[in-house]
């Protein structure tokens, strides 16, 4: 597809409203877009002209999306916008629960729908820069985006394989073909008059330089939306992590925030601040704290980690209240090394990290097991160990980096309820009460399509836990075993009775330690074995 781009005059970067620059996208155009949730990084002022253009002149139409990270609200923010029947028919995307609009468009079978792993599809954009067809990787294998199972596809409509096995001196992968972008939408904090491009607002850097060396590689146009102009040279060279010949359209958004809603820049997640040591965050003593309590005694000093959004977001934030926080670090996929984690849907934007990788790279320390742990929520768990979080009830969320990061990790910590719906407890003089029991059992017996494979992890001797409120199962070859159980809690009416199978009770099943249920520091010190 030969593309139209506007001409630099003098070596500048043409400057454009964002209405003008979506101008330049065709119809079938493969667009790529930039952005993490809670606004991290996305150029909105791009995604809403695009949105606003359809819904006027139905003009682009038939656009495939590539979104290697999940950008939104969970509801209509993100690419939600770009919902719209008839301007996109196909999409692959890392992660698609934050952008909820364009996933029920997946669920109802109105547009081709892929979902690789996040860190898959980042490096499978790192490929096509390099004109290289695709990843070759055994992260994915015994998961729905093996092609002997879904082939990481979403709904029945789709039907073209991007995902093949191969054998390389008798061992399996996963060949992820790589899919060309030729439109990107990306976002910068500033840029020179040459469209060279700093980052100094921004929370991190995602893989804003890949996709754009992907989309100009590819005979494409790159459009980044930014919050101001500066002449040019003028830009620290260490500060510029987009150089200018890559971009060919600039936006400027004076009002451009660095997270929805609030002030624009908030100093302390930007890494411009450090949160005094003093400055109290806690958490309530309730069921989420309980998890991160006890996922925390998994943790070794010295170790490396990474936390997941969701229940698990809050070891981080136990870890501080124990004085602790310091003798390991914890990472997220998207780029943070250490801080304090971030929780909801701007997860990553923490606060006093101690360095911003880019996402790719990130994703590569990951696969070649870089993690000694990882804490990661989950949604079901069937007797084999087997764990799903990208298709539940129905509704579409993606894998995110969930497939990526569980399928090296030395020591894998998957952290939930073990029921869903409505659930209510309590803690008080050191038990558990259960006041509404929830109306979903996360423990089923067969999963229809699995995320994480219990098979998989033994076979690389991985060790596995699974921590609930009131239980505590780890994976052995012969299934799920039971060995903690909360204090307060009966047995047979509040846990065997609540899974759709009967794990394996452990000959010498433990109470839950009982400095979980105290509404005070647990004096608890990290152990210095290794994991």
């Amino acid at each position: 597809m030969k593309l139209n781009k506007p001409s630099r005059i003098n070596g500048r970067v043409p400057v454009l409203t964002a209405q003008e620059a979506v101008n330049y996208i065709p119809d079938e155009a493969t667009l790529c877009i930039l952005g993490a949730g809670g606004g991290i990084l996305e150029a909105t002022t791009l995604i809403t002209a695009l949105a606003d253009k359809y819904k006027e002149t139905q003009t682009p139409q038939d656009l495939s999306i590539i979104s290697p990270t999940g950008l939104g609200d969970r509801a209509d923010r993100g690419i939600s916008p770009l919902a719209q029947e008839g301007l996109v028919k196909w999409a692959l995307c890392g992660h698609w629960g934050q952008s909820p609009r364009i996933s029920e468009l997946a669920e109802q079978n109105k547009i081709a729908a892929y979902n690789y792993p996040q860190g898959v599809l980042t490096q499978t954009l790192r490929a096509s820069a390099a004109h290289q067809p695709g990843v070759l990787s055994d992260i994915g294998i015994g998961t729905f985006v093996d092609p002997r199972q879904q082939g990481g596809k979403l709904n029945d409509v789709t039907k073209e394989d991007l995902i093949k096995l191969v054998k390389i001196d008798n061992k399996e992968y996963l060949y992820y073909k790589a899919i060309a972008p030729n439109i990107a939408f990306i976002r910068a904090t500033t840029c020179d008059s040459e469209g060279y491009a700093s980052f100094e607002d921004e929370v991190m850097y995602l893989d804003a330089l890949v996709i754009a060396q992907a989309v100009h590689n590819n005979g494409g146009i790159v459009m980044m939306q930014v919050q101001k102009m500066v002449k040019k040279a003028t830009l620290h060279p260490k500060s510029v992590r987009i150089p200018g010949y890559l971009v060919d359209i600039v936006v400027v958004d004076a009002d451009q925030t660095q997270l929805y809603g609030g002030a624009p820049v908030n100093r302390f997640i930007s890494g411009d601040f450090t949160l005094d040591d003093n400055t109290q965050l806690t958490l309530p003593l309730n069921q989420r704290k309980l998890v991160a309590r006890r996922a925390l005694f998994e943790m070794r000093k010295g170790a490396v980690g990474n936390v997941g959004v969701g229940i698990a977001d809050g070891i981080g934030l136990v870890a501080r209240e124990e004085g602790c926080a310091d003798d390991f670090v914890l990472t997220v996929e998207t780029g943070p090394v250490g801080g304090i984690t971030s929780q909801g849907v701007a997860f990553g934007a923490n606060v006093n990290t101690r360095a911003i990788l880019d996402m790719t790279s990130q994703f590569d320390f990951y696969h070649g097991g870089g993690l000694d742990v990882c804490y990661l929520s989950f949604a079901e768990v069937d007797q084999h160990g087997n764990v799903g979080v990208h298709k539940f009830n129905g509704k579409i969320m993606g894998t995110g980096g969930f497939i990526d990061i569980s399928a090296t990790s030395q020591k894998i910590i998957f952290c939930g309820t073990l029921t869903a719906g409505s659930l209510k407890t309590e803690i008080t003089d050191g038990k558990l009460n259960i006041l509404q029991e929830g109306r979903v059992k996360k423990f089923v017996s067969e999963l229809p399509e699995i995320t994480f494979s219990g098979k998989i992890a033994l076979e690389r001797g991985l060790d596995v836990r699974y921590i609930t409120e009131r239980a505590v199962f780890t994976l052995r070859q012969d299934g799920l075993h039971l060995i903690e159980i909360a204090p307060g809690v009966d047995l047979q009416q509040d846990i065997l009775d609540k899974m759709d199978f009967s794990p394996i009770i452990s000959s010498d099943l433990k109470l839950m330690d009982e400095r979980l249920f105290t509404d005070a520091t647990m004096g608890f010190t990290l152990p210095d074995a290794a994991i």
